[in-house]
C-alpha cells in the first residue's frame, strides 16, 4: 500500500480527481474523515505546511505539495513531478505609492516564509529583518510594522484591494508530487508505475 499525504483543500480534490482519472473510480473523502482507503492508496489529509514532514518521516510515502513549501522547508526529500496544479507567484508587495529601494541599508519584510525572504533578499545584498506573520500579511506595511511583505500572490486582486502593489516576483509555484527517500528505495515500481499514470494526465497523453 502506498501512503499519500495531500494538503486540505483546492489540491487535494484536483489531486484526487487525477486517481480518479487513472482509474475510474471516485475518489472521496467522507465529511471530516482524514484518511480514505481506496485499493492500493491510503490518502491522508493534512495541513498544506505539514505534507513535507510527513513524507521526510515516512508517515507518508509520497505526497503532493506547493513548490513554495518545499523550498521554504528545505526537507531531504525527493521532488518527482510537477502537476501543474495550484499555480501561484510568491511575491514581494509594497504600498500602491512606494518603491522598492535597494540602496537601503536594511528593509523590514513581514511574510510567514522566512526562509524564502532571508534568501532573496541576501542574494540582493540587502540585509533584511523578517517578521513572521500567519495572516493578514497586507497590513503590515499599511500600519508601519513593514516596509514590505512576501505573500503567495494569485491574482494580486488582495494586494490591490489593501492599497499594496508587486513589486517583484520571487519564484513561480504549482503543486509537486514529492516521495520519502527510503520508501521510494524500497516501493520503487509502485512509485515509478503511479509517477508515469499521472504525467500521462498531468500532460494530456
Amino acid at each position: 500500500m502506498l501512503t499519500v499525504a495531500l494538503p486540505k483543500g483546492r489540491i487535494a480534490e484536483q489531486t484526487l480527481e487525477i486517481f480518479e482519472t487513472i482509474f475510474g473510480d471516485e475518489f472521496k473523502f467522507e465529511s471530516r474523515k482524514l484518511i480514505l482507503d481506496m485499493g492500493a492508496f491510503r490518502f491522508l489529509l493534512v495541513r498544506n505546511q505539514d505534507v513535507p514532514t510527513y513524507v521526510a518521516h515516512q508517515a507518508a510515502d509520497i505526497g503532493v505539495v506547493g513548490l513554495d513549501v518545499i523550498e521554504e522547508q528545505g526537507l531531504d526529500i525527493i521532488r518527482l513531478l510537477d502537476l501543474g496544479i495550484g499555480k501561484c507567484k510568491v511575491a514581494v508587495g509594497i504600498r500602491e505609492d512606494d518603491e522598492l529601494d535597494w540602496s537601503k541599508p536594511q528593509m523590514k519584510v513581514a511574510s510567514k516564509m522566512v526562509n524564502i525572504t532571508r534568501n532573496y533578499f541576501s542574494k540582493k545584498a540587502m540585509g533584511v529583518e523578517v517578521i513572521k506573520l500567519y495572516g493578514s500579511i497586507e497590513l503590515a506595511p499599511l500600519v508601519g510594522l513593514a516596509d514590505a511583505i512576501v505573500d503567495i500572490v494569485e491574482t494580486g486582486t488582495t494586494m490591490k484591494e489593501n492599497g499594496l502593489k508587486v513589486a517583484e516576483t520571487i519564484m513561480e509555484s504549482s503543486a509537486h508530487l514529492i516521495a520519502n527517500k527510503h520508501s521510494f528505495l524500497a516501493k520503487k515500481s509502485e512509485i515509478m508505475e503511479l509517477y508515469t499514470q499521472m504525467e500521462k494526465v498531468v500532460r494530456g497523453s
